[in-house]
């Protein structure tokens, strides 16, 4: 193989590797910032690409709104120990995260306090 067919074989992987780099962009996060938000698991799902958790938190003036967390891939929890039934809707849970940076109600799940106090993500 010549150099310039290496070149343009390696231009090419590079090409299709894009893709995935772009996917895993956290540029709406801040990750200046760790929270701790409190609340009742409505939805938990272990899926490909991400995970999610979705938790109920009630503000101070009382108002409920729905967290929208991302967690790890399946492999990277799985490996971790997490299991489909390691949170199930209507668990109280406590969750640090990177929030997003518009402020809205969501983030990166950095842990979950169970309702056992079992910590997972650290």
């Amino acid at each position: 193989m010549t150099f310039k067919a290496i070149r343009l074989v390696g231009f090419g992987i590079t090409l299709l590797a894009a893709p995935a780099l772009a996917h895993h962009t956290d540029i709406s996060l801040d990750f200046n910032q760790v929270v701790e938000v409190s609340g009742t698991v409505k939805e938990f799902h272990i899926a490909s690409p991400h995970s999610a958790l979705y938790v109920m938190v009630t503000d101070e003036n009382g108002r409920d709104a729905e967290w929208s967390l991302d967690l790890e891939s399946p492999g990277v929890l799985a490996r971790a120990g997490w299991t489909t039934t390691t949170i199930i809707p209507g668990d109280k849970v406590t969750v640090t995260l990177h929030p997003l940076k518009d402020g809205a109600p969501g983030g990166k799940a950095l842990t979950v306090e169970l309702p056992d106090g079992t910590v997972m993500g650290e």
